[in-house]
């Protein structure tokens, strides 16, 4: 049996790719020189009409300080609600600490 191969990545991953980059002020051209890649290949990879070897997402990924990781399926709602805080605390240039995994009433209280 042949294995099936990804018709394009998801639009999660090349999403975060070109947000990633642009968070960096980098241009295609430039990420693509950092990995090796040409800037249409880099281009290619962000639009879904190339999808790039294991290898070599991980790299684009690695330059742009990401990383790619297996989370058992039932702990990814509170992955993603970890990234959601950290990119809106982000955003807001919030550095106030709380509690993980505080309950919004006790979050004021004394």
């Amino acid at each position: 049996m042949k294995p099936t191969r990804l018709r394009n990545l998801p639009d999660e991953i090349r999403q975060e790719i070109k947000q990633g980059r642009q968070a960096k002020g980098w241009s295609q051209l430039e990420l693509g020189r950092k990995v090796r890649l040409a800037q249409r290949h880099i281009s290619g990879i962000e639009t879904g009409k190339i999808v790039p070897r294991y290898d070599t997402l991980l790299e684009i990924l690695r330059v742009l300080d990401r990383d790619l990781v297996l989370v058992p399926r039932e702990l990814l709602p509170v992955v993603q609600a970890t990234v959601r805080d950290y990119r809106d605390r982000k955003a807001h240039d919030r550095t106030d600490e709380r509690p993980l995994y505080a309950d919004n009433d006790e979050e004021g209280a004394p």
